[in-house]
C-alpha cells in the first residue's frame, strides 16, 4: 500500500440570477445582449453527458431505481485536501487590490473518502496522498463495513479501484448491495455537494499542517444535520417519501 497511511478523522476530533432591468450588464458585445440579460457564471457538465450511449444509461438509472429506499442509500466517494487551501475571494476598499499570503510551493495533498447517507456524513477516513486499489479495500473493510446494516444500498462511481471483486464480497457479506453510478454522472452522487461545502470551510480556516488539517476534518463532518442531506439528495433526483 506503498507509504501512505490511513487515518480516521473522527478519532482525531475526539482528542483534539439576480434579474436586471436597468443599464446593459453583459461585458460581451453580443447581437443578444439586452437589457433583460444578465451576465452569469456558467453551469457545467461533462461533455460526454450528451452522447447517445452515456445518455441512456443516465435515464435507465433512475428507472431502475423505483425500488430503492432513499434512507437506504449510503454514497461513497472521494474528495482531495491539501495544506494550501485558501479562499479565493474576499472584501477590501473599493478600488484596491485584495492581497493575501498563502503557500505557493511546499503543500501536503491528503485524501478524504466518506459515506453520505440521509441522515449524515458517515464513514470518514482520511489518507496521507492518494487512493489506491489496496487502500480502498482497507477501507471498506475496515471503516464502511461496520457502518452498513442489512438492506442498505452501497452507491459509488465506476472507479477502477472501486470495483474489485473483493470489494464487493465485502459489501454483501454485510447484508448490503454494490450499484455503481453511470459514467460522467458526479451530479447523481449528493455526497459531491456535501464535499463541495466541506471544503469551502477548509478554505476559510485555511489550515497549514496536515495534523490541524485531519482534525479539522473530524470535527466539520460532524456539522452535516439530516435536513441539509435530505436537501442535497432531492436535488440529485432521489426524493424522500
Amino acid at each position: 500500500m506503498g507509504g501512505a497511511q490511513g487515518h480516521h478523522p473522527r478519532r482525531t476530533a475526539l482528542g483534539a440570477g439576480r434579474q436586471g432591468y436597468g443599464r446593459f450588464r453583459c461585458r460581451a458585445t453580443s447581437l443578444f445582449c439586452s437589457p433583460w440579460t444578465d451576465a452569469q457564471k456558467k453551469t457545467g457538465h461533462a461533455i460526454e453527458q450528451d452522447r447517445p450511449d452515456i445518455l441512456k444509461q443516465r435515464q435507465d438509472w433512475f428507472e431502475g431505481q423505483l425500488d430503492f429506499e432513499p434512507e437506504r442509500l449510503v454514497f461513497i466517494d472521494e474528495t482531495w485536501t491539501a495544506t494550501n487551501m485558501t479562499r479565493s475571494h474576499g472584501r477590501c476598499p473599493k478600488g484596491e487590490r485584495l492581497r493575501m499570503g498563502f503557500p505557493h510551493g511546499h503543500r501536503k495533498t491528503t485524501t478524504l473518502v466518506a459515506g453520505l447517507r440521509m441522515t449524515g456524513m458517515v464513514a470518514p477516513m482520511v489518507l496521507d496522498g492518494p487512493i489506491n486499489g489496496d487502500w480502498f479495500e482497507a477501507y471498506v473493510a475496515k471503516v464502511l463495513v461496520p457502518e452498513l446494516r442489512p438492506g442498505d444500498v452501497v452507491i459509488m462511481d465506476n472507479l477502477s479501484s472501486h470495483k474489485r471483486a473483493s470489494v464487493q464480497v465485502l459489501i454483501e457479506t454485510a447484508g448490503a448491495t454494490l450499484r455503481f453510478l453511470p459514467p460522467y454522472s458526479p451530479d447523481f452522487n449528493p455526497i459531491e455537494k456535501a464535499f463541495s461545502r466541506l471544503k469551502a470551510m477548509l478554505r476559510k480556516a485555511g489550515e497549514r499542517t496536515v495534523s490541524g488539517l485531519w482534525s479539522l476534518i473530524g470535527k466539520l463532518i460532524d456539522i452535516f444535520q439530516p435536513h441539509e442531506c435530505a436537501n442535497y439528495f432531492r436535488s440529485c433526483g432521489y426524493e424522500p417519501e
